[in-house]
């Protein structure tokens, strides 16, 4: 029975010591987050452009849709367009407009 007293005194110290690394770490981990929000806050993200256009996949790699640049519906395969482009795009088949952010509507393609 006396040898399971020291080995109790020794857990609870291994105890001590996590809760001291976790304190630690957690410490950290608030340092980090403020570290990131103070950069945020400094060095925003650039608008998105006004008008983008979605791309398939593969050799050619197709159109696949016109968007407005803050629509969410984009995919990844996405590159900035003047205006201009994205209305003569549209002009030339109506079927690639987004049926989410209608950029047909805003450039007045119907």
């Amino acid at each position: 029975m006396s040898e399971e007293i020291p080995r109790l005194e020794l857990l609870y110290f291994l105890e001590r010591v996590q809760l001291q690394q976790l304190d630690q770490t957690r410490h950290w981990i608030h340092q980090e987050e403020q570290r990131l929000a103070e950069h945020a806050a400094r060095h925003p993200p650039p608008p998105p452009p006004d008008w983008i256009v979605e791309q398939g996949i593969g050799v050619g790699r197709r159109i696949v849709a016109v968007h407005q640049g803050w629509c969410t519906m984009s995919g990844k395969r996405t590159s900035a367009i003047p205006q201009e482009e994205a209305r003569r795009l549209l002009d030339e088949d109506s079927g690639l407009a987004c049926q989410q952010c209608r950029p047909d509507t805003d450039l007045g393609v119907l």
